[in-house]
């Protein structure tokens, strides 16, 4: 299980994806095709931090 858990702000998100093809079992988009964290330790930690730093908009972070 990962240490950190991933957060979205969906007020930043603007629904390319990226984020669930990076960590499928992590992120997923909802009705509005916003990024929501679906299992916080679906995926390796790496997969996590590649969907956080690809975001266009960063509007993905760890809580620490």
């Amino acid at each position: 299980m990962n240490s950190r858990i991933p957060e979205v702000d969906q007020n930043l998100c603007v629904g390319c994806g990226f984020c669930a093809e990076a960590a499928p079992n992590t992120f997923a988009l909802d009705r509005e095709k916003l990024a929501l964290v679906l299992n916080p330790g679906g995926d390796p930690e790496e997969a996590v931090a590649r969907a956080i730093a690809e975001c266009p908009v960063a509007a993905i972070s760890w809580q620490e």
